[in-house]
């Protein structure tokens, strides 16, 4: 049975109707009063409920019968429905427990697939599981996760394993697109470990050649070469007792990997011009945007080194299969932009949220974060909507699909794929315009019309 609350007879008729139509059966109240009654004696399968319940439109009483109801029943499942709002309220009411966030008026489609996502989520996991905002409180209280912001499934998946790891000394792989946040993972790591009060180093080896990699990793002498003009510190030694982060290791040329292998393997090292054997203590943490596997395989990378870095693997999912964390991290973002700033009403709009949940954002956090600050800093205004981020957003150069390749969701219109087809099909046929118009199932009238659409010069 689900449970609906909202104190607008319309509201909560058309609702019951819906769902009934949809094979659920549902109950509805108006008052917070018979909510929690109703979930006192039997907890409903799943909450819809309105944020206001007064004359003031805050959402605070929402957001207190969220918390009464996450207490009476926490493993229920809550989705948020108002007709007003922005995204501060979103986050708040997920912040409390709740599973989604829905504005008012709704999409009939779109309500039901989010029921349908939530009781899969929800209903899949182990009846005592808790809900991912109180996982990730629980998760915030045995471990320090400073400035990883998310709830989802898979990102909390992630966090325990990390909390796991981290006290151990086990190698660590850290796999995930561009801007997933895999340096963030890698200071939690050492931040969670008994190593926490010794140096954490970052190396990026995507910047180091293979004619400096043994100068920068394990330093030199004076004179030890043209230009070692005073002794140099290396970077293992910078790390020795604590953590080594080796970002990009993908990109390690061959002979560099031989180098660093010897390292992890035996703990020792030479500086370059002294031949003393140096042995380290050290963690090591390794994080790829790469495929090294498929590497492995091609001959690009040693499958040696990917054994001896990868004893524990953790992979960091992309942000279009998290979208429901981007409110939590816009406001993450928008919470800093405020004190940066000095603007202390700055908020963003539930539409523009929802916005930003539809992007494909191929650059992942990062991107959404530059988007954030961009939209915040060219706009001026203090509630940001969705005319604000797409006139700020930084669009990538579509890479044209190959032969009988759709383009990537998001990347190409429709009006875009028509006329690029239109293109193709006249170069295809040099021109005939019956034959174009043929092919693409037009009368030649129609075609003419395409062609003035979309400014495509022709020949009658």
């Amino acid at each position: 049975m689900f449970l609906i609350i909202d104190d607008d007879l319309a509201v909560r008729t058309s609702l019951k109707l819906l769902l009934k139509q949809a094979g659920y059966p549902a109950q509805a109240v108006a008052t917070p009063t018979e909510a929690l009654a109703v979930v006192r004696e039997a907890p409903p399968r799943l909450v819809l409920m309105d944020m206001n319940f007064s004359l003031a439109t805050t959402g605070a009483d929402g957001l207190a019968l969220l918390r009464q109801v996450k207490q009476l029943a926490p493993q229920v499942p809550v989705i948020l429905i108002t007709g007003w709002g922005s995204i501060s309220l979103a986050v708040e009411g997920m912040k409390a427990g709740a599973a989604e966030f829905v504005t008012k008026p709704w999409h009939n489609d779109a309500l039901l697939q989010t029921i349908g996502t939530v009781l899969s989520l929800y209903e899949a996991a182990p009846a005592d599981a808790d809900t991912p905002a109180a996982s990730r409180r629980q998760l915030d209280k045995q471990y320090r996760f400073t400035d990883i912001i998310g709830q989802d499934a898979q990102l909390l998946q992630v966090l325990r394993n990390v909390g796991q790891v981290a006290a151990t000394d086990a190698s660590v792989l850290i796999e995930g697109d561009s801007g997933t946040g895999k340096e963030l993972i890698a200071e939690a790591i050492h931040r969670n470990s008994q190593r926490r009060n010794q140096p954490f180093v970052k190396v990026n080896l995507g910047g180091i050649s293979s004619s400096l990699f043994e100068s920068e990793m394990f330093g030199h002498r004076r004179g030890a070469f043209t230009d070692a003009k005073a002794d140099r510190v290396g970077r293992f030694e910078l790390a020795n007792g604590g953590t080594i982060f080796l970002d990009e290791i993908g990109e390690l040329e061959l002979a560099s990997q031989v180098k660093l292998l010897r390292v992890l393997q035996d703990r020792t090292y030479e500086v370059l011009g002294d031949s003393k054997t140096r042995r380290l203590d050290i963690r090591v943490i390794a994080a790829t945007n790469r495929n090294l596997a498929e590497m492995v395989a091609q001959g690009r990378f040693r499958e040696d080194l990917f054994y001896r870095i990868n004893l524990i693997t953790v992979r960091l999912p992309a942000l279009r299969e998290r979208p429901a964390d981007i409110p939590l991290l816009t406001q993450h973002f928008v919470d800093q932009l405020r004190a940066t700033y000095q603007r202390p009403a700055l908020k963003v709009s539930t539409q523009a949220l929802h916005w930003l949940r539809e992007q494909p954002l191929p650059g992942n956090i990062r991107e959404l974060k530059n988007l954030v600050e961009r939209a915040v800093l060219v706009s001026g205004k203090d509630e940001l909507g969705p005319e604000d981020f797409q006139a700020n957003a930084q669009r990538l150069p579509v890479r044209a699909p190959a032969p009988g390749e759709l383009p990537t969701p998001g990347t190409m219109t429709l009006d875009e794929l028509e006329a690029q087809m239109i293109r193709q099909s006249l170069a295809h046929y040099d021109g005939n315009i019956s034959r174009v118009a043929k092919a693409l199932g037009l009368s030649r009238g129609a075609l003419y019309r395409r062609f003035e659409k979309h400014g495509i010069p022709y020949e009658q």
